[in-house]
């Protein structure tokens, strides 16, 4: 594909107008802002920042990358699909990576691929997009890019709803966050199975104990 059409199918399939609910989830960020974590334009710089660098942001770039090539090469996508659901840390991690998953799927159709029959109705959220991104001939890095990005601004339209910060603060989020989400993409295009690990335990703690939360906007 050509850049111009790589940018155009990714900008669609990443928009927060594709139909894969991702405004239900705060991916435990909501929990966080209830338990004083996450307050000001800064910690949720930082909270997001850490998610991709040394997070599930990051084990779920790794877990695309490795679809994506599995997709290339027209191998099986069971295996790295199953691993994707035993890496979710909660189940409403694993909700909130299912279900977005097999929707991402459903509305992907719309560009008919093999990599769909071999999915079937179901994959982990990353497995979906590097497998449908790959056997569309779609360059792994921007793939990355694109995905990590969608990831940092569902977690900035989840501050805006949740906190007092403003859309001027949440533009200067993303603004900030632009090198690592390149450094991020560039180091999980270089990266296998062996590279998966993370140590944002507060994340993780914060999306476990989110079910407990009395009243709640958000599914996770």
């Amino acid at each position: 594909m050509t850049d111009t059409a790589t940018l155009v199918r990714l900008m669609t399939w990443l928009s927060p107008t594709f139909p894969v609910g991702g405004f239900n989830y705060s991916h435990g960020l909501e929990q966080a802002v209830a338990r004083g974590l996450v307050t000001t334009r800064a910690s949720l710089e930082d909270w997001i920042g850490s998610l991709l660098r040394h997070g599930s942001a990051w084990n779920d770039a790794v877990l695309l990358a490795e679809a994506w090539r599995v997709a290339t090469a027209g191998g099986d996508l069971s295996e790295v699909s199953e691993l994707a659901e035993a890496l979710a840390g909660s189940a409403e991690r694993h909700l909130e990576t299912v279900n977005q998953g097999v929707a991402f799927l459903a509305a992907s159709r719309a560009w008919p691929l093999p990599v769909h029959e071999k999915l079937g109705e179901g994959a982990a959220w990353p497995v979906a997009v590097g497998a449908v991104a790959g056997a569309a001939g779609i360059a792994l890095q921007p793939t990355l890019a694109a995905f990590l990005h969608a990831f940092a601004a569902n977690q900035v339209q989840a501050a805006l709803r949740l906190m007092p910060i403003g859309q001027a603060s949440g533009v200067a989020v993303m603004a900030a966050l632009e090198s690592q989400i390149r450094t991020v993409a560039a180091h999980a295009e270089q990266s296998g199975l062996d590279d998966l690990g993370s140590s944002a335990i507060n994340a993780e703690i914060a999306a476990i104990n989110h079910e407990t939360l009395n009243s709640r906007i958000f599914r996770t």
